[in-house]
């Protein structure tokens, strides 16, 4: 593969403004360690107290889906694939619909700290341990990943240092994970999301300056045939359709927000239900901002190099490279911003690593420890903060691996999706199969895992032959001489992927396997979901699961429904029957500090529920 042509070099500014995103971030960690009376307990630590509010964790939710590699291949995609991504937007509402009305009520009323603590009181023990093992794998895959692949992308345009980027945004991440816990990760998050967005905002000003305006940016992507948003072909083998992307995106994004450790540590440490239902849609509408400014980014890509495509021409080697060379290319002119933009960058890095970081500290502690090791709180507080050291270095290594995995990282990367996908299956046999045994839970689970997993690697082996990306052109190129040396003595119009060899090569692989292998990645999910509900419900039944006798709350309640609580308001109201008190209750629940983990950790389930009234006072 050829090298990426290095368009300018930082300047002293442009790593001044990089140096303050990672000083302001790890001066955050320190503010969060010693206020508040510091992190006196493991739930300090891992949950914030329990006390955090909708805002914060809002933005911190949506700071955590923006890794550097959406700020990288978003863009990217729309510029090869069309702004069809922009359907994203469907999905992402359905999943925060769904996780407010079906998992938050749950994992909320139980006050568990780690997701997998739902699978030991609705199955097993063994079916807690598997789905902890499954997170870990996935998170510290990916987690590497995040930080390697984007500072490989940006040193190869830019000539940042690459071990530089890596080891200072892994240190400084783990340094005030381990300092000041999910406070510090939450109110970084905070701060990193406005520097990615200021450095999206930063490159769209710029490129529409540059090009003329909104409208001609939008005027030379419909000619391009970028704006392709509505295809509704139930082909399920197509890349990229209305159908695989709300309700195949939706799978994908429910295994991260409904059921990841990551995404529902910070919903459930909201001081209140009302508080958690209030982040996850103010979250949706981060999603959709920042969902927005990314596609837009991939038309003003397309727009300013619709003749004279960089990918074809030699000038990079990669796609992820194109917004990278794009912000060298018309802000090198201007000391710093082009900092700020790979500072956006690393900021999607560290709020990615930094939930990641406090999410594995997490279900280490619950689930691998608590349950096997009797231990002050404080000690498991210490102990929560080693794991976050160990887990930043294990990351940091995991970088260091993914730098010889070559090919296999897009493989790696689909691992995200594909393991989501069965344990949102088995958390949904849980909450909506009363008679679900662990026996069904477990032999469903791995079901779906292996036929996600053949579904994923294979696909990855032999791509979708439906995958090429729109024409591109170097008809407008104006090099004297080439990165290779050669003069460019006539125009090319083709699309990087579709040369002669790659379609021949794409019509021999799919000559050699079954139309399965091409299904669409975004069933890989749903899928891996179905299947688990599927086999899991056979195999309860065929081994007694009608006799099992399951506690209400590990279960979905009309009561956790919102549309039932305003129902009771509205026909009490009606009635003239205490109306007026109970939705005052209503309001009080909803904004108090009244998150159940304040129970007593030995209650059982039946006490825990009685002494609770979040549901109960809607109750007929």
């Amino acid at each position: 593969m050829a090298a990426a042509h290095i368009v300018g070099t930082f300047a002293v500014w442009d790593y001044v403004v990089f140096a303050l995103m990672l000083l302001v971030s790890a001066a955050v960690g320190v503010y969060c360690a010693m206020s508040g009376g510091g992190q006196q307990s493991s739930q300090d630590f891992l949950m914030g107290g329990r006390k955090m509010t909708a805002v914060p964790v809002a933005l911190s939710l949506t700071a955590t889906f923006m890794s550097a590699i959406t700020v990288l291949a978003t863009p990217s995609e729309v510029y090869q694939y069309g702004a069809m991504f922009i359907l994203f937007t469907l999905s992402y509402s359905l999943m925060v619909f769904v996780t407010s009305e079906v998992f938050l009520p749950i994992f909320y009323r139980l006050g568990v700290t780690s997701t997998y603590e739902y699978l030991e009181m609705r199955f097993s023990r063994a079916v807690r341990l598997c789905g902890t093992v499954l997170f870990i794998f996935q998170t510290v895959l990916y987690t590497g990943i995040v930080i390697y692949v984007p500072a490989l992308a940006l040193k190869q345009v830019t000539g940042f240092d690459l071990w530089g980027a890596v080891m200072s945004t892994g240190i400084v991440c783990t340094f005030y994970c381990s300092l000041g816990g999910l406070k510090a990760v939450v109110w970084t998050d905070v701060f990193q999301l406005a520097t990615m967005m200021a450095g999206f905002l930063v490159v769209i000003i710029r490129a529409v300056l540059l090009h003329g305006g909104f409208s001609v940016i939008i005027d030379d992507s419909q000619k391009g045939g970028r704006l392709n948003l509505w295809d509704f072909d139930p082909n399920p083998f197509k890349r990229h359709t209305f159908w695989t992307i709300t309700f195949g995106g939706a799978f994908v994004w429910i295994g991260i927000y409904g059921v990841s450790q990551a995404q529902v540590q910070r919903y459930v440490s909201c001081k209140s239900l009302n508080h958690a239902r209030t982040s996850l849609y103010l979250n949706l509408v981060g999603l959709w901002a920042i969902l927005l400014c990314a596609v837009f980014s991939g038309l003003c890509l397309y727009a300013i190099y619709q003749d004279c495509d960089p990918w074809t021409a030699g000038l990079i080697s990669a796609p992820d490279q194109l917004m990278p060379y794009l912000v060298m290319d018309i802000l090198r002119d201007y000391p710093g911003l082009p900092g700020l933009f790979v500072a956006a960058a690393f900021s999607g890095t560290l709020s990615t690593v930094s939930s990641s970081i406090n999410a594995l500290a997490a279900v280490t502690v619950e689930d691998l420890v608590k349950p096997y090791i009797s231990m002050s709180d404080r000690k498991l507080s210490w102990i929560s903060k080693g794991l976050s050291l160990f887990y930043g270095a294990v990351c940091i290594g995991m970088a260091a691996i993914a730098s010889l995995l070559g090919g296999l990282l897009e493989a790696a990367l689909s691992i995200f999706g594909i393991i989501g996908g069965p344990l949102v299956g088995l958390f949904s046999l849980g909450i909506f199969c009363p008679f679900a045994n662990s026996t069904g839970g477990l032999v469903g689970l791995f079901s779906g895992l292996g036929l996600s997993l053949w579904l994923g690697i294979w696909g990855q082996l032999y791509p979708p032959y439906h995958s090429e990306p729109l024409s591109l052109s170097t008809a407008g190129c104006n090099f004297t001489v080439n990165p290779g040396g050669q003069n460019w003595t006539q125009s090319l119009v083709h699309s990087p992927l579709t040369t002669k060899a790659a379609l021949e090569e794409k019509e021999y692989s799919a000559q050699l396997v079954d139309g399965w292998y091409s299904l669409s990645y975004l069933y890989f999910s749903p899928a891996g979901a179905i299947t688990v509900f599927a086999v899991g419900v056979i195999m309860s039944l065929l081994t007694g699961g009608k006799k099992l006798k399951l506690a209400p709350e590990l279960r979905l309640m009309k009561e956790d429904l919102t549309c039932y609580c305003l129902y009771n308001i509205f026909k009490q109201k009606a009635m003239n029957h205490g109306g007026e008190l109970d939705l005052k209750k209503c309001r009080e629940i909803g904004l108090g500090t009244n998150n159940p983990a304040f129970c007593s950790s030995e209650l059982d389930l039946t006490q825990r529920k009685a002494e609770s009234n979040i549901s109960s006072i809607f109750s007929p």
